[in-house]
């Protein structure tokens, strides 16, 4: 079936996002379909927002991540589209509806995207020159950011969506350069904007714990990404001067009793220890 809002659900996963996902919410359509996986186990946050929109169904629960709890809504969803997002973007009033009808152009895509609306932060990555595409109303890309990814289940026939092993981080790239092996398309709509606020998707309150959170999985998603796709000899060339540096910028820190930049290193440094060991991604911020 082709994309349309009735054959199209939104899945939105939250973590401590209370102040912010209404207004995510009101830029959506108006009745559109609704999955939220919300990794804070907040029963408040579920009770507000089912009593006020009749249109959504919440799920809480203990964190798991961006990857799974992304693949639990996505399965959970009867349509044959899923669009993921996160709760600190907003649509503009058009972005919908000029997504349909591009898609009702080409559907031949895994992946379609919206466009940042921010041409300095690009949400896109490719290594192939677009000037060719450049008076056409999309790109073919490599992959997009995990904000807001548009996924064509129908090109997912294994039901294998994002690798659980990432807990935060390049779990969209991971999906992406898997779809483009598989010569599956990724395009990004021109016209279709979003605006992405970009790390307030949590409440400020707890901003010092998950930064630390953050450089601990950024660096263990790192080296498994390397791994994954390019072996483990090229994943440790890859990494261990960034391990060398994150050393010596600890022991500056150290020295210069900076607490809190010392502890970023040190999280950097175990993130990519653990994830060079083979250790799952166990990490969690303590909020």
């Amino acid at each position: 079936m082709a994309l349309s809002l009735k054959n199209l659900t939104f899945i939105i996963v939250t973590f401590k996002s209370e102040h912010i996902i209404h207004d995510c919410i009101a830029s959506l359509p108006k009745d559109s379909d609704i999955i939220l996986i919300d990794n804070s186990n907040d029963i408040n946050l579920k009770n507000d927002l089912e009593k006020k929109y009749n249109n959504i169904k919440v799920i809480t629960q203990d964190n798991e991540g961006m990857g799974s709890a992304n693949n639990k809504g996505i399965k959970l969803c009867k349509t044959d589209y899923a669009f993921v997002i996160n709760p600190d973007v907003k649509f503009y009033e058009n972005t919908i509806q000029t997504l349909i009808d591009f898609s009702a152009k080409n559907n031949d895509f895994a992946v379609l995207a919206p466009i940042s609306d921010d041409s300095r932060y690009p949400n896109y990555k490719t290594k192939r020159n677009n000037m060719i595409e450049s008076t056409t109303d999309y790109l073919s890309v490599d992959s997009v950011d995990g904000f807001a990814m548009l996924i064509n289940k129908n090109k997912f026939k294994d039901d294998f969506y994002f690798d659980e092993n990432f807990f935060l981080y390049l779990e969209n790239d991971d999906l992406c350069l898997r779809k483009k092996k598989e010569n599956n398309n990724i395009f990004v709509v021109k016209n279709a904007k979003i605006n992405h606020m970009g790390g307030k998707s949590h409440s400020t309150a707890y901003e010092i714990e998950i930064e630390y959170s953050r450089n601990w999985h950024w660096m263990w998603s790192k080296f498994y990404f390397y791994k994954k796709h390019n072996g483990y000899l090229k994943a440790l060339l890859i990494s261990f001067p960034i391990m060398i540096r994150s050393i010596i910028k600890f022991i500056y820190y150290l020295l210069k009793f900076n607490k809190y930049k010392k502890k970023i290193y040190k999280m950097r440094f175990l993130g990519l220890l653990n994830s060079m060991l083979g250790r799952k991604s166990w990490y969690r911020p303590k909020v």
